[in-house]
């Protein structure tokens, strides 16, 4: 499926990305919800109330699922596939002024890498349940580790 850029709103300002990357980045699974496409996503997941979702890891990492069922958060970062990589000023309310893409959590930056912190339900085999997600259907799964929410790590 190709993806389509999101159009350029006024004042809106692109730079040309690099010809080459820097790093390699393995996704480790996909994320499904019940959204596909970013209109209908919620600005934020909801960890009590929003609907449960399903992480869905690759079987090649499944042992590094080995006790994620005694954590109560995770910690996803993911990949916002669909996302403009070229914006450097963003008109977020669409009314021609902007802001730079790093004062913004919008998808669309140069390396559209987003976070969310959710509550782990159950897991089965290498699907993982969870609430508070806020991404669109299939979104590339990049990490997943517990959240402490500030509590210092116990493994530590």
């Amino acid at each position: 499926m190709e993806k389509v850029m999101a159009e350029i709103r006024a004042g809106e300002v692109c730079a040309p990305l690099p010809q080459t990357g820097d790093a390699t980045v393995w996704f480790v699974g996909r994320l499904r919800t019940p959204w596909t496409s970013p209109r209908d996503c919620p600005r934020q997941g909801d960890r009590t109330a929003g609907p449960v979702c399903r992480i869905e890891i690759d079987p090649r990492w499944r042992e590094a699922l080995a006790g994620i069922e005694r954590k109560e958060n995770l910690l996803l970062l993911y990949w916002m596939d669909g996302a403009r990589r070229d914006l450097v000023r963003q008109s977020p309310r669409n009314d021609g002024e902007t802001i730079g893409t790093f004062a913004l959590r919008s998808p669309n930056r140069p390396n559209p890498v987003a976070c969310s912190v959710v509550a782990l339900l159950g897991r089965d085999g290498d699907v993982l349940l969870v609430r508070g997600l806020d991404c669109i259907d299939g979104t590339p799964l990049i990490d997943l580790k517990p959240d402490y929410g500030g509590r210092p790590c116990p493994e530590h």
